[in-house]
């Protein structure tokens, strides 16, 4: 038993002890999540740098080789469009279930909605869009198909996510704008939203990582190409950055395993990339709103 003090106090020791343990536990529960993202990094990079040629961006792919300019604006234009169709659904849907929802069976329907979409496998998506969309409708594998599924599968974690940061948002900023007689549709946009705008733009990150990153659904929705991206939605299949980390690592050849590494990269790059945006932005925002205040 741990020394008590006459007050009835935990010893200093003691304290220590406890302290020294729990900061060891978030070490060593950090070292276990940051560790194999490090590991994954350092090895793709590892392996890429060897074989890399910058002319991969700039050249069209041509199979098994060639370069990678088709499938980095393949993807660059698949996130942009996530961005906005499931970004302004997914937030929206968080506001509404976080400032506006009264409770009842509709909300109901719509929490049930977003645990059971997140819970779908990609795969399932990705064969009920191609049965759907690509041959039942008969837009063909193309770009709004794929937009469809992928922004089917990340809306349920924008809109938990927007709805979690509005939540932490404390009470009383919402009661101090309207004791300053702002009115509430602008006191949302301007003081709720703005402080709650590092968890919204966590979830934008996680969904955008997330559709940059699949695979199985763009191989029945999107198809693939060695052409640049149209501007046609429909019945033009569009390229992409996993196609070619999947497909070449199978061949039997180095050179398609190098084109493999060049893609894994490429992702690692956007990836990070994004992750250095959102946080500028971020940190331009909550310093405006600051100085506003």
């Amino acid at each position: 038993m741990a020394q008590v003090l006459p007050t009835g106090l935990p010893s200093t020791r003691g304290r220590r002890a406890r302290a020294v343990a729990f900061r060891v536990l978030m070490l060593g529960a950090l070292a276990f999540v940051v560790g194999p993202a490090l590991w994954l990094v350092v090895g793709v990079v590892g392996r890429a740098l060897p074989g890399w040629r910058w002319n991969v961006l700039t050249t069209l792919s041509q199979g098994t080789s060639g370069g990678l300019a088709n499938a980095v604006v393949g993807t660059l234009v698949l996130m942009a469009g996530v961005l906005i169709l499931a970004g302004t659904t997914g937030v929206l849907t968080g506001i509404y279930l976080s400032e506006f929802a009264q409770g009842g069976r509709g909300v109901t329907v719509v929490r049930v909605a977003i645990d059971v979409l997140a819970g779908f496998p990609s795969i399932v998506l990705g064969y009920v869009g191609y049965v759907a969309l690509c041959v039942g409708l008969g837009w063909g594998f193309s770009l709004l198909p794929a937009l469809m599924i992928l922004s089917f599968m990340v809306v349920p974690y924008i809109a938990k996510a927007t709805e979690a940061a509005l939540h932490q948002v404390p009470t009383s900023y919402r009661e101090g704008a309207e004791a300053l007689g702002m009115p509430g549709g602008h006191a949302l946009r301007r003081v709720v939203v703005r402080t709650a705008l590092p968890g919204i733009v966590t979830g934008l990150l996680i969904a955008l990582s997330i559709a940059g990153g699949e695979t199985a659904p763009l191989l029945y929705t999107a198809g693939v190409t060695n052409n640049l991206p149209t501007w046609s939605l429909l019945h033009h299949p569009i390229a992409y950055l996993t196609y070619y980390v999947w497909t070449d690592w199978n061949q039997p050849t180095a050179a398609a395993h190098v084109v493999s590494y060049d893609a894994s990269l490429i992702l690692v790059v956007m990836v990070l990339a994004m992750l250095v945006v959102a946080r500028l932005i971020v940190s331009r925002t909550q310093r405006h709103a600051e100085s506003a205040t």
